[in-house]
């Protein structure tokens, strides 16, 4: 049968597999700073000895450090096999840096017990290795195949994506059919919630701590709003998304910046707030109702000037009926293979899955990893990723592959 020979080739290469990520692991793609383009170099080399055609898409290097980053080239693989439809898969290679802590070389890629440690082995480098040996599998099947599949590497997922899929699809270079994305192997993820971020500036006076009357304190209003934030999260409690995995939305202040000296007055207060929208949320709407309660709670502190500026703004990935063929065809196979139902449902991260979704591609969430963000360690100490979810994760997108292009 089609399934045991694709199964087959995958457990005879799975060995080159893990090689394959490895080498990934040991090229540091931190974001920040964002230096990307020569993990895209050594990702091509690799994927040209298997015999690929690859595409290097380098973004304007202007537009990449006004951004904040300093270097981006996103591939592409193209591989068609005739009339159908096409078929991406959707995979980051840059990452938060690795920190402290670690018991395990965050970039040596090492394996202990089953399990392989680094940055970026299970958020999202595994992804590239699934992807590409599903890919393989596929092509040494010599079956029949009607369509196409495209491999998009990309590197800006940790700065929202606008750069990575996002300038993909605004060049035209990819308009696929239907989108597998990076994600972990015990779940089909169909949604996910959107994020608004803001910068909120507080201008007050500054003066002597021993005249305080002479000055305006921006910490006290920024205290005043504070409050104010922090008692929102107590309605946005009662507002419950109906997306299993999805709970409410959510606002978090993240950063707080100012003053100058202990014995001066604050005369500015910087705040960075993350708010979390659910699926059906307008995002328009949320925008307009945090700046309505920013703006209210700081007209309560006579003499502070504001500013509110948007630092991101993604729209939440809602499920587009297309994706039901998608959905089929993974669950179908993460039964056989895993043993065990796979569950549909939403997160509560964003991705930028969301920017495929918004060119109206139907698009899911799987690929190697534990049941949680929380088991791999990812964007902690000692991520990691079991091989054994490697090795099943590319058994299921590779019959799911086939499945989609030999119907």
């Amino acid at each position: 049968m089609s399934y045991d020979r694709l199964d087959d080739w995958i457990d005879a290469h799975f060995d080159e597999e893990v090689r394959f990520l490895q080498m990934l692991v040991r090229a540091p793609t931190d974001t920040p700073p964002g230096n990307n383009a020569p993990h895209a170099e050594r990702t091509a080399q690799l994927l040209q000895g298997f015999g690929f055609a690859v595409e290097k898409h380098p973004v304007p290097e202007q537009r990449v450090r006004d951004y904040g980053l300093q270097s981006i080239t996103n591939l592409i693989v193209r591989r068609r096999y005739g009339d159908g439809p096409t078929v991406a898969l959707n995979a980051h290679g840059d990452v938060v840096p690795a920190g402290e802590g670690w018991t395990h070389d965050p970039y040596g890629g090492e394996i202990v017990d089953g399990k392989l440690y680094g940055r970026a082995s299970a958020v999202s480098k595994s992804d590239f290795a699934s992807y590409t040996f599903a890919l393989r599998a596929l092509e040494a099947l010599g079956a029949k195949l009607n369509g196409a599949v495209e491999l998009h590497f990309t590197y800006d997922e940790e700065f929202g994506g606008l750069l990575g899929p996002g300038w993909l699809l605004e060049q035209g270079l990819t308009r696929p059919d239907y989108l597998i994305a990076a994600g972990f192997s015990y779940q089909v993820v169909t949604a996910h919630n959107g994020c608004l971020q803001m910068e909120v500036t507080l201008h007050g006076v500054a003066s002597h701590a021993a005249y305080p009357e002479t000055g305006v304190d921006a910490l006290q209003a920024a205290n005043r709003l504070l409050t104010v934030l922090y008692a929102y999260n107590d309605v946005l409690r009662t507002r419950r998304s109906q997306v299993a995995g999805i709970t409410h939305p959510y606002l978090n202040v993240g950063r707080i910046e100012g003053g100058t000296n202990t014995n001066v007055v604050p005369g500015q207060v910087v705040l960075k707030l993350d708010r979390r929208m659910i699926p059906e949320e307008d995002a328009a709407a949320v925008e307009a109702e945090v700046r309505s309660l920013i703006e209210c709670a700081v007209a309560q502190s006579p003499g502070v000037r504001l500013q509110i500026k948007r630092l991101l703004l993604a729209n939440s990935l809602k499920p587009l009926p297309g994706n039901a063929p998608l959905v089929a065809a993974i669950r179908k196979h993460g039964r056989a293979v895993f043993g065990e139902p796979i569950p549909v449902g939403g997160t509560p991260l964003y991705t930028d899955v969301r920017l495929y979704g918004e060119r109206g591609v139907p698009a899911v969430i799987y690929g190697a990893g534990p049941r949680t963000v929380l088991q791999s360690n990812a964007k902690r100490a000692d991520e990691h990723l079991v091989l054994e979810d490697l090795r099943r994760a590319t058994k299921v997108i590779a019959r799911t592959l086939f499945d989609l292009l030999c119907a």
